[in-house]
């Protein structure tokens, strides 16, 4: 019986530890993505702005719509 556990407290060691590389490596593609929506986002907004000056005179010197109604916000 004691060899059983013992065999088993060595399988879920094994598992716990494959458990926190994974996790790890997930928690690295996560800040990576991340980081890749946040420049997605921001150059959204820049070439919505630019957008809006080359319209604004257009329009009569209108005020444009706000750049942050285009796009969508991204939960952190």
């Amino acid at each position: 019986m004691r060899a059983e556990m013992e065999k088993r407290v060595s399988e879920l060691e094994t598992e716990y530890r494959e458990g926190q590389r994974m996790l790890a490596e997930l928690e690295a593609k996560q800040a990576d993505l991340q980081q890749t929506v946040l420049r997605i986002s921001g150059a959204l907004q820049v070439l919505n702005e630019l957008l809006a000056a080359e319209n604004a005179p257009e329009n009569g010197g209108a005020e444009p719509a706000p750049a942050a109604a285009a796009r969508q916000e991204v939960p952190a």
